[in-house]
Parts: structure tokens; C-alpha cells; sequence
């Protein structure tokens, strides 16, 4: 880690000019250090998982004496058939395989340990005894033998019949049935779905004969998508314009159509209503009514919005604009995503693979049946809601290091006067720059959300476990804390974006960065909303044009195969992913504007374009400050409402 900025450093650069960049210092120490206790904390739940045999156990599976197959075995106290030699007998084989427990979703059987699993039914018990004599894998009880398979003393110690054709579950060296038809209870929609075998034989015949398309088709989204990147700020200006032209003549259309169907019933004569039904022809009536007024004033609202709102629009145009040179000059702004997917997927495996280990951790205990299992008692049980809470904040911490990431690179080339000065590599500069100073504010930042999401996820829980037992008002209360707790968490990540941004430029610890981008955001607030309002429906818009086009495209490949007529699932896989790639760009594309949004509303508090402190923005936003300036002075303000609106944040040390 750099070293930090002393305080006599600091109190001296805050008498110098403002700079951006310039000043660097190591933010929110206390909460990385946190952090890395936090971390320390997950390697050992890992550490004591593995330690207490659990791997063994996960991996080669344990029979139900607790005996694990593939290896010598220490004796229990007091449970028997326990310390066998199962050197040669590396499978997990169950009595009754099909036998679930719904309740605490495991396989409630008899488990030993197999030298084979049966590749095929074994229809009676003779069938049994002479797999075991054949191929010595005894599937019955260790107490009997082979000879004694066939006789009353073996009544309940061998396999339920007939016994189904099994293989090995790859790595995890359990016999599993070939036939998925006994758990049926776990995927009944699944098998009744499939249970006609020319449909599931088309379907993926279907995705087989169409591999190369599909491959096509989903390379052909992430080309678009790219594309679409850079035509973007080409085409804003008039995609802007024509949606608000058609946002305004529906509005139209839409009241006058309800002010016609409202007269049009008015004036209808009264022989023409049923007799019987008065009351609900003239509730009808009232319902128009109220819907035409409601209408009315919706389009009120909606014309004076735009046009307190037009030079905002403008300002979104001039952004997106900028975006796209932003990703000219920092191409590698676009692979950000899948390096980010990349480090969560990493972390997932990790989590998921610990979370197993710890499945089958513990000391051995005999339950009900005489059986051994694997449970963990004392302080240590808890470990489970320590690992879950590590699942939640080290995903917000990977997300939080990419949104740190892509702000501290387009900082660098929005305060880079001459662009050839740029760094060779933004992005890296930026990643060095978020491990020297700023993992602090980064642990901090998806730390508060990790407080927002828990509650959410718990209440999420609680409703799902009173589905159907909860009466309507406690169904309503907890339904509004998810909702409320949801609307938070969204607002707090928006912010944790920007404060983000102000650390990049400022390098100031994450609650005055969080607070002096809470000022410049509620001080701007039009431009906010016109910018997330316009902004991101173009940028739907664009996701639905992605997934349209590669939608098409395959249906005119898909025609020239004539040996395949069934396309649902070649589309929906192809549609599917191209949304994916589409969202990864574009929302990329969406955090650039926001962090150039909040660069140039600095800009514009520290630089007026007189001599010694001139702008630092790109041309196209000094067009925009320029024509705003005119047009004050043009109507008798002399840019006050414009420079009221524009008042930037207060830099504190």
C-alpha cells in the first residue's frame, strides 16, 4: 500500500490552486483493516472445514458409520461397523436412492461404501449377489455376505428392488440413478415437461444441429453492442427528440381519445343501456370522467416538464456525446465487465465449495436411526450466518472495486487537458491507484449496502416462510419493508457511485465524498433526473434493439435449416444472452455518464474559462455552458438561474 499524505502535506495543498488528481492519500484505513480481518475471518471457516476432514468427506462421500470410502478409517466410540479399510471401495452407494427427505433435502437411506455402482438394473435379489460375486461390489450390509444375500437374515440389509442402474457423479463419487424419474417430487414440472420424449428429443436435436448459429448469433450481439457503443453519441441528439415528440403526441392521443369515448357515451341515448344495468352505465360514465381529467392533467405536467426540461435534455445529449469518446480513448473501458463477472464467479466457486465443506464438518453423532452424521456444536455453529454475511459483502466489494475503477479512469481523461497526455493505460493507472489508496472507502461503501441487504433478504425469507399462514395486514408490512428497504438500497448504491467519483478526484474518505455528492446531486437535481429519466430509456431502448436484432437474425438462419422446425429454444438461449451482453455494455456506458455528469458539474464551480482557469470539460459540454450562458444574458438573467443550478460541492480536507 503507499504511503499516506501527512497533515502539514495537506494543509499546505489547501492553499494552492485546485487541481484535480494531484493529491493523494490513503482513505478509510480503518474499515480495509476491517476488511482484511473480515477475510481472515472467511480463510479460517475454510481452513476449519477442510482441517476437520470435511474435504475427505465432501469429496469422496462417507458411508453411514461414518466411514470414509476410498481410504483407512479410525473407529468411533461407541458406533458400530465404524474404522473399516475402504481402500478399495471408493463409492457412495444407497439403499434407497429414491427415498427423499423433502423436509431436510437429503437422501434418507442407508449409505455404504461400493468398490462399482451397478450400471444396470438389478431386477431381483439373485441379481444382487451375483453383481457382488462378479465384480466384488457388495450392495448389501457389511455384516452379510454374498452367500447370505438370498437368505431371511438379510431382510432389510440389502437394496430396495429393484435396484436402478447407477454411474458415478464425476469427482463427488456417488452412485446416482441414471433414470431421474424417482425425483420426480423435486422436478415434477420438469418431468412432466419432458415425459413426452419426441419433445425433449427436438429440443435438443434442436440446439445441437443449431450450435454454429447459436455461437454466430451470440457473437453477432456482442459486435452490435460494441457498435452500438460508439454510433450512440451520434445518433442521441435525434433519438432524443423523437422519443420526446412521440412521449408527447401519445399523451395527446391518449386524452383525446378519453374525452371522446366520454362524450361519445354521454350523448348515447338512454333506450340504448340495459335496463337492468343504470347504475353501472353510469359508473362507466364517471370512470371516463375521472380517467379523462386524470389524463388532462397528466399532459399538463408532461408539457411543463419538458419545457422546464429541454435545455436538461440537451445536457444528456452533450454527455452521451462525450461518453463515446470516452470509450475511443479508453477501449479497454468495454472488457471491464467480464473481468469483474470473472472475479465473482471465482469467489462464487470458493463460497459454494466452502459452504459444502462446511456441510459436512463437525464431530460424528448418531442420530434416531443409529446412523452416523456430522454436526458442528458450540460458538462454531454459527459460522454459517458469518459465511453468509461474507457472500454479501465481498460480492458488493468485487462490484464496488469495478465502480471504483471505471471512475478513477474517466476522471484521468476528463481532467487530462491534452488527451495525448493521457496515461498508456487509464484503466491500470486506476487499479493501482484504487490499491494504494482507496480499498478503505471500497470496503466502507459495500459495507453499507451489506447493511441494507441482510434485512431485506431476511424479511424476503420470513414471507416466504408464511406464504399463505400470515393474515393481509402483517402480508402488507412486510411487503412495504421489502419495497422500502429495496428503494434504499437502490438510492445507496447511486450514491456510493458518485462518492466514488469524488474520492477519485479529491481522494477524500468516503463520508465526505458521500456527502459533497449528495449536495451537487440534490443542487442539480433537473439535470439528474432528465439525465437517469432520458438517459436510461435510450439506453433500453438500445438493450431491446441488441436483442431484437440477433432475435431476427436467427430467425432467418433458423428458416434455411429446414431439418429443425421447433426454434423456441435456440431463440430464447440467443435472446437471453444477448440481453446479458447488451446489459454489461450498456451499463457501462451508464456509469460513464454519471461520473462525467458530476466532473463536469465540478468543473463548472472551480473553472469559469477566464485565463489561469479555464475548463477542463470536452468541447462539446463548452458548447453547452456557452449557448446556456447566451441564452441567460439573451433573456435579462446574466446566468444566475445557470450558475444557481450549477453550484458545485464544497471541497473539504
Amino acid at each position: 500500500m503507499g504511503c499516506c499524505s501527512s497533515a502539514s502535506s495537506a494543509a499546505q495543498s489547501s492553499k494552492r490552486e485546485w487541481k484535480p488528481l494531484e493529491d493523494r492519500s490513503c482513505t478509510d484505513i480503518p474499515w480495509l483493516l476491517l476488511f482484511i480481518l473480515f477475510c481472515i475471518g472467511m480463510g479460517f471457516i475454510c481452513g476449519f472445514s477442510v482441517a476437520t476432514g470435511a474435504a475427505a468427506r465432501l469429496v469422496s462421500g462417507y458411508d453411514s458409520y461414518g466411514n470414509i470410502c476410498g481410504q483407512k478409517n479410525a473407529e468411533l466410540e461407541a458406533i458400530p461397523n465404524s474404522g473399516m479399510d475402504h481402500t478399495h471401495r471408493k463409492y457412495v452407494f444407497f439403499l434407497d436412492p429414491c427415498n427423499l427427505d423433502l423436509i431436510n433435502r437429503k437422501i434418507k437411506s442407508v449409505a455404504l461404501c461400493v468398490a462399482a455402482c451397478p450400471r444396470q438394473e438389478l431386477k431381483t435379489i439373485s441379481d444382487v449377489q451375483k453383481f457382488a460375486e462378479i465384480n466384488g461390489s457388495a450392495l448389501c450390509s457389511y455384516d452379510l455376505k454374498p452367500s447370505e444375500y438370498a437368505s431371511s437374515k438379510a431382510k432389510g440389509l440389502c437394496p430396495k428392488l429393484p435396484v436402478p442402474a447407477s454411474a458415478p457423479i464425476p469427482f463427488f463419487h456417488r452412485c446416482a440413478p441414471v433414470n431421474i424419474s424417482c425425483y420426480a417430487k423435486f422436478a415434477e414440472a420438469l418431468i412432466t415437461f419432458v415425459s413426452d420424449n419426441s419433445v425433449l428429443h427436438r429440443l435438443i436435436s434442436g440446439v445441437m444441429t443449431s450450435k454454429e448459429i447459436i455461437l454466430g448469433l451470440c457473437l453477432l450481439s456482442l459486435v452490435l453492442s460494441m457498435i452500438l457503443m460508439v454510433i450512440i453519441r451520434y445518433i442521441s441528439r435525434i433519438l432524443v427528440w423523437i422519443l420526446t415528440f412521440l412521449l408527447i403526441l401519445g399523451s395527446l392521443g391518449g386524452t383525446g381519445v378519453l374525452w371522446w369515448l366520454y362524450a361519445k357515451q354521454r350523448k348515447s341515448p338512454k333506450e340504448m343501456v340495459i335496463p337492468e344495468q343504470p347504475q353501472i352505465a353510469e359508473a362507466n360514465l364517471r370512470a371516463l370522467l375521472i380517467y379523462a381529467i386524470s389524463a388532462t392533467v397528466f399532459t399538463v405536467i408532461l408539457f411543463l416538464v419538458m419545457l422546464v426540461m429541454r435545455k436538461r435534455v440537451a445536457l444528456t445529449i452533450a454527455l452521451f456525446h462525450v461518453a463515446g469518446k470516452v470509450f475511443i480513448h479508453l477501449p479497454l473501458l468495454v472488457f471491464q465487465p467480464f473481468w469483474t463477472f470473472f472475479a465473482l464467479v471465482l469467489f462464487w466457486v470458493y463460497w459454494i465449495m466452502t459452504l459444502l465443506f462446511l456441510g459436512t464438518a463437525g464431530s460424528a453423532v448418531q442420530n434416531e436411526q443409529g446412523f452416523v452424521e456430522f454436526k458442528i456444536s458450540g460458538p462454531l455453529q454459527y459460522m454459517w450466518w458469518y459465511h453468509v454475511v461474507g457472500l454479501i459483502w465481498i460480492s458488493e466489494f468485487i462490484l464496488a472495486c469495478q465502480q471504483m475503477t471505471v471512475a478513477g479512469a474517466v476522471v484521468t481523461y476528463y481532467f487530462t487537458r491534452d488527451k495525448r497526455n493521457l496515461p498508456f493505460t487509464p484503466i491500470l493507472a486506476s487499479v493501482n491507484r484504487l490499491i494504494r489508496y482507496h480499498l478503505g472507502t471500497v470496503a466502507k461503501g459495500s459495507f453499507i449496502i451489506t447493511l441494507v441487504k441482510i434485512p431485506r433478504m431476511i424479511l424476503m425469507y420470513i414471507h416466504s416462510q408464511l406464504k399463505g399462514k400470515e393474515n393481509a395486514c402483517a402480508r402488507c408490512v412486510l411487503k412495504s419493508c421489502i419495497c422500502c428497504l429495496w428503494c434504499l438500497e437502490k438510492c445507496l448504491n447511486y450514491l456510493n457511485q458518485n462518492a466514488y467519483t469524488a474520492t477519485a478526484i479529491n481522494s477524500t474518505n468516503f463520508c465526505t465524498s458521500a456527502k459533497d455528492a449528495f449536495v451537487i446531486l440534490v443542487e442539480n437535481a433537473l439535470r439528474v433526473a432528465a439525465i437517469n429519466t432520458v438517459g436510461d430509456f435510450m439506453l433500453f431502448l438500445g438493450k431491446v434493439l441488441i436483442v431484437c436484432s440477433t432475435g431476427l437474425a436467427g430467425v432467418m438462419l433458423l428458416n434455411y435449416q429446414q431439418d429443425y422446425t421447433v426454434w423456441v429454444l435456440p431463440l430464447i438461449i440467443v435472446c437471453l444472452f444477448a440481453f446479458l451482453v447488451a446489459h454489461c455494455f450498456l451499463s457501462i456506458y451508464e456509469m460513464v455518464v454519471d461520473v462525467l455528469f458530476l466532473c463536469f458539474a465540478i468543473d463548472t464551480k472551480y473553472n469559469d474559462g477566464s485565463p489561469g482557469r479555464e475548463f477542463y470539460m470536452d468541447k462539446v459540454l463548452m458548447e453547452f455552458v456557452e449557448n446556456s450562458r447566451k441564452a441567460m444574458k439573451e433573456a435579462g438573467k446574466g446566468g444566475v438561474a445557470d450558475a444557481r443550478e450549477l453550484k458545485p460541492m464544497l471541497r473539504r480536507r
